[in-house]
């Protein structure tokens, strides 16, 4: 990894904007001939890096001593780049002066500079003294190469296979039985189904496809998934059981004690049927943990299920209740060939390869080697997939280990590790060991933090954001994540997870190379981590569960992430890069970020105590900054230097927000912000809304825009879009009245999502023009009658109608061509389902939300369901 820390430096380096005109010529030569010196070291990883894993200590400490060297220097040459990008924003006359002389503040800052790189050039100058000493050879090869959609458009385009159906390949019988045991009518006692595996085996795939099932979801009134696994506490169990099934505010279940929660999930289940999943339970003391207080899950004898997966026998047994216990058979050798083939030779491989039979007879061979294990045949099928040779298929199979399974399956992951395109792949999948274990991950998240870690390089014809999804479908690809959904307006991958097993292995991995260190309490006992055997020093840190101080061991550190901590105050961090912390109370937050000029991403959700400084504006090289569902104490709250950094991409802001003042230019550069997510409840009449309009009206720039205001967003606001010709995703919560919509919509939206109260213009004279959408949610229409005409909406695939009061619904023959989910919500004067929705060749899914008035008799109704079409009613409270 000391090579993506090299390769990262090198790529965010050659972006800063150092030149030489401005700055003293020395030091101007200084920074080059360092960049020079870096990437001449990054030449001698390879060799150097194989040398650290066979056990070289001496070699591991020198590969610690590039990676040192490689982040003071980002951090002198970026120094250098700051005071430049500082002086340039300067207004009036000190800025005439900065720009075209030197301050004496500037002349002892260039001094400093100077001082640094060169105390720099010198520690890579005793490297190179050491890489003599130690004959470690010069690798001038580089074969990294750079990974973007044009050059694998052959597997990019082909993303549209279920990853699920496809893992439980062989578990199907097992699959009806779980279900049939889970939805028994007869058996209306609380009762337990356990599944029972050793781990990679598919005990969380197989639990997860059940959970989802529409039979499932159908029949009961309440569900809940929660992952104990071996680092737990009783009460982070039963709070993420309360939210998931009673929908409750994070600040108010945040306050109860292990009673209180207990008590009220106790009570709401009890006038419910559910099921409720406790993924990976390690200790047969767990059931007693989550129900020591009160008596969590009630029997009201109405056929409520406890679904849990666990490694241990007595653990399925411990359980004081009715119990079906599972165990998961491992597959026999045919169905394990099924499986590993889907992941190896999929089908839109299948026709370029030349001698497909002899694949055949070593996939065999390799399967039967993964001992039936559902994890170990899909990443080693990922990685044969992305290595169709014969030759390699052959030494893989000779070189096999002999050892136990353990070992075979770190094998598998090392393998699949060290075959990813490049360094920055590598760095962007051991990022995964930051998200606690089993933690679904939010790609949108992910890429951003991705990008402000430097991990996604800058490549022709593309933003940085496409690449990001370029490497997660990778990763995909090979099964180093699991696909959880996907959006339908793009067709990218939109949240994933990772396996617990290669989730273990990537913070071993991750932690040995001094990338991150993982740093926890687990319940009643500290967890924090040991760095690793080689003494290196980690320059991020993930603490989960922790509270008070956090303490890294260097002060140099560039991340800090904080999941689940309670109350923590930070130290000040100089060369802090990323800062995302969850559920906490910090302490003296302003007075740490203000010097943090490094930052680039600051992500606070669910915090208190948050105050910005008025100078925020210094972050120059600030990317997001995510402060929704956070308590802002500064005043003014959202400073308006906020809106001079000029490399803001992603902007989530909520209450604490007050528009600019209208004289005052906002200095946001038009290719750099991407998206903007306002969510207010203004607190007095005195808001700026006519402000507001002004400083919207000036991102025109936008990709992504999302508002909400409480309790009504302005009518006007949809005036702003006429000047947004990029936008891609509009989403707006809530109008009062709508007379009508826009004539002039981007025509670049794939995404809408409009919610009024009244809307009183049929809306789909507008909307079926726009030639992108792929999404869209409406709510309010009040108009009796709604035509879609031929050839509107030509990409549409999902549509929702919430509160429409339309009793006739005209649709043309040729109309949604592409519509393959209709959900109709409270539509309540729509007596029949209209004749037109037989004519959708693509419908293959009708939700009926609150619909009672549309019979089992329907006559569109039965006809849908002769075509195949799937139909679903919902009967749970909706929002």
């Amino acid at each position: 990894m000391a090579e993506s820390a090299i390769g990262s430096v090198l790529g965010n380096v050659s972006t800063l904007a150092v030149q030489e005109t401005t700055f003293l010529c020395g030091v101007y030569l200084e920074v080059g001939f360092l960049k020079d010196e870096l990437r001449r070291l990054k030449s001698y990883l390879k060799s150097a890096d194989a040398k650290r894993r066979s056990g070289d200590e001496l070699v591991a400490t020198w590969v610690s001593q590039i990676r040192d060297a490689a982040y003071q220097a980002e951090n002198a040459i970026e120094a250098a780049d700051y005071m430049e990008k500082r002086n340039r924003l300067k207004k009036g006359f000190m800025g005439a002066i900065s720009r075209y002389a030197r301050l004496p503040s500037d002349l002892i800052a260039l001094h400093t500079i100077g001082a640094e790189i060169q105390h720099v050039r010198r520690k890579t100058s005793e490297i190179f003294d050491s890489a003599n000493r130690l004959k470690i050879n010069l690798d001038t090869s580089d074969v990294d190469k750079v990974l973007i959609g044009d050059e694998y458009p052959q597997d990019y385009g082909i993303m549209h296979q279920n990853f699920e159906d496809v893992d439980l390949v062989g578990f199907g019988d097992e699959y009806k039985e779980i279900v049939g045991k889970l939805v028994d009518k007869e058996n209306i006692t609380l009762s337990v189904v356990s599944i029972v595996a050793m781990g990679g085996a598919g005990k969380t795939t197989l639990s997860r496809k059940v959970y989802t099932s529409s039979s499932v979801k159908q029949h009961f009134e309440a569900t809940s998934w929660v992952t104990v696994s071996q680092k737990f506490k009783g009460i982070d169990l039963l709070k993420d059981i309360m939210k998931q099934i009673m929908g409750g505010r994070d600040e108010s279940i945040a306050k109860m004690n292990e009673y209180e929660v207990g008590k009220e999930i106790h009570d709401f289940l009890l006038q419910k049927r559910y099921l409720v999943v406790l993924d990976d339970v390690w200790e047969t003391d767990t059931w007693d943990q989550i129900n020591r207080r009160v008596k969590a899950f009630p029997d009201a004898t109405n056929g409520s299920r406890i679904l849990l997966t666990t490694r241990k026998e007595d653990v399925a047994n411990h359980v004081q209740m009715p119990t079906y216990v599972h165990h998961l058979n491992k597959l026999d050798e045919e169905k394990s060939w099924e499986l590993f083939s889907c992941k190896a030779l999929p089908s839109y491989k299948r026709s370029v390869i030349r001698d497909v039979d002899e694949f055949e007879k070593l996939g065999r061979k390799l399967a039967k080697k993964c001992d039936g294990l559902p994890l170990a045949r899909a990443v080693l099928g990922g990685y044969l997939s992305k290595n169709l040779n014969a030759q390699t298929w052959s030494n893989i199979l000779s070189d096999w280990p002999s050892t136990k399974n353990g070992q075979m399956m770190r094998d598998i992951l090392a393998r699949s590790y060290k075959d990813l395109p490049n360094h920055y792949l590598r760095a962007c999948l051991l990022y995964l060991a930051a998200f606690p274990e089993d933690w679904v991950i939010y790609v949108s998240d992910l890429i951003e933090l991705w990008i402000a870690e430097s991990f996604i390089p800058h490549t022709p014809n593309h933003i940085l954001e496409e690449t990001a999804h370029n490497y997660v479908t990778e990763l995909a690809q090979r099964s180093l994540v699991q696909v959880v959904g996907r959006s339908t307006s793009h067709g990218w991958i939109d949240t994933i997870r990772i396996h617990d097993i290669l989730h273990d292995w990537c913070i071993e991995e991750a932690r040995h190379d001094g990338f991150l260190d993982a740093i926890y309490k687990t319940a009643g006992q500290a967890g924090a981590s040991s760095s690793s055997s080689d003494n290196l020093m980690s320059y991020r840190f993930s603490f989960q569960t922790l509270s008070d101080q956090i303490s890294p061991a260097t002060p140099n550190v560039r991340s800090l992430l904080g999941f689940k901590l309670s109350s923590v105050s930070l130290p000040k961090l100089r060369f802090l890069r990323v800062l995302c912390i969850e559920n906490s109370t910090l302490k003296d937050f302003s007075s740490v970020i203000g010097g943090c000029i490094h930052l680039r991403l600051l992500r606070l959700r669910y915090c208190e105590g948050v105050a910005l400084p008025s100078s925020i504006g210094k972050l120059l090289y600030l990317q997001t900054i995510e402060l929704r569902n956070s308590a802002l104490d500064s005043q003014p709250q959202v400073p308006n230097s906020l809106w001079d950094i000029p490399t803001l991409r992603h902007v989530y802001l909520g209450n604490g927000f007050s528009p600019p003042p209208p004289g005052r230019s906002v200095r946001l550069q038009p290719k750099e912000l991407q998206s903007f997510v306002l969510d207010i409840y203004p607190a007095d009449t005195d808001f700026r809304y006519h402000d507001m309009m002004i400083f919207l009206g000036q991102l025109n720039q936008l990709a992504a825009f999302s508002l909400s205001i409480h309790p009504n967003i302005p009518a006007e606001v949809l005036d702003i879009f006429a000047n947004m010709p990029h936008l891609v995703d509009i989403a707006l919560y809530r109008f009062d009245v709508v007379d009508k919509l826009p004539a002039e919509f981007p025509q670049s939206v794939r995404r809408l999502v409009l919610r009024a109260d009244v809307m009183k213009q049929d809306p789909m004279s507008i909307l079926e023009k726009l030639p992108c959408l792929v999404v869209v949610h409406l709510s309010g229409y009040k108009g009796q009658t709604m035509c879609c005409s031929s050839q509107g909406f030509p990409r549409l695939q999902e549509l929702e109608l919430v509160n429409f009061s339309t009793e006739e619904w005209g649709m043309e023959v040729g109309a949604m061509p592409k519509l393959s989910h209709l959900e109709l919500i409270w539509c309540m004067k729509m007596s029949k389902l209209p004749d037109g929705l037989l004519h959708l060749p693509s419908l293959n899914r009708l939700t009926l939300g609150h619909m009672d008035q549309i019979s089992e008799d329907d006559i569109t109704r039965k006809e849908l369901r002769q075509k195949g079409c799937k139909l679903e009613t919902l009967s749970e409270n909706l929002t």
